[in-house]
């Protein structure tokens, strides 16, 4: 099971109203925090749109979202890809739950996971694989950082049931 953290980097912490968004996503939609309002959702950030990770975790949500939706919840997975790749990623995978693109930055920002990395010693920016999970009050119930991907889905789901 994951383990959650109660803060991100920016200071969000469960009990937190939800930062506003409103993002281009794959399927010519658009997501936002407006257009959920009173439902809760889950928003999880990844690093890279088809890479191993990233796959087996959208795949992960994407098999369970069945589950999520009788539980009364949307998901949501950004990234800061293009729409296009997204696109691209969603029709491979047969994901169809949005994938939004915030290529500016400014979701990563304002829900701190856009963070400095390390790679064979090399610092980068780069998105902290990161979960919120979003009450039907607009506050975030939920905040799994550092996301290692099995098992996740399940975790989630069963926090998101509880709510």
């Amino acid at each position: 099971m994951t383990e959650t953290q109660d803060t991100t980097k920016n200071g969000l912490k469960e009990g937190d109203i939800a930062p506003d968004f409103s993002m281009e996503a794959s399927g010519g939609r658009t997501v936002s925090l407006a257009a959920l309002k009173g439902k809760s959702f889950v928003l999880y950030f990844y690093p890279k749109a088809d890479t191993p990770g990233c796959t087996k975790e959208a795949c992960g949500f994407s098999e369970a979202l069945g589950q999520f939706e009788g539980a009364g919840l949307s998901v949501i997975g950004v990234s800061r890809d293009p729409v296009k790749k997204l696109d691209k990623f969603a029709e491979k995978y047969d994901l169809t739950f949005p994938l939004a693109s915030d290529e500016a930055g400014s979701v990563t920002e304002a829900y701190g996971v856009w963070v400095e990395k390390s790679l064979y010693g090399k610092a980068y920016m780069g998105i902290d694989r990161t979960t919120f999970l979003i009450g039907a009050d607009g506050k975030i119930a939920r905040i799994w950082k550092k996301v290692k991907v099995p098992g996740h889905v399940e975790a989630v789901l069963e926090a998101a049931q509880a709510l």
